[in-house]
């Protein structure tokens, strides 16, 4: 399971980065720009459970040694 968790923080970076192209820095709440932002900062939600979930893993399999 780990292994699915770590392919999809790859997606999610890869597609922060790609959102990340069609940033306009002078208009970013217009047209592409704001849809490219909202993705961004979708893509780092993504991450971040990502990361809670695999850190929870961690923390259930050290409590499952003790027991």
């Amino acid at each position: 399971m780990k292994y699915v968790y770590y392919s999809i923080i790859m997606l999610a970076t890869a597609s922060f980065i790609f959102n990340a192209t069609k940033l306009d820095l002078d208009n970013l709440l217009v047209g592409e720009s704001q849809i490219g932002v909202i993705s961004m900062i979708a893509a780092l939600c993504v991450v971040v459970l990502m990361a809670i979930m695999l850190v929870s893993q961690r923390i259930k399999n050290k409590y499952e040694a003790l027991s």
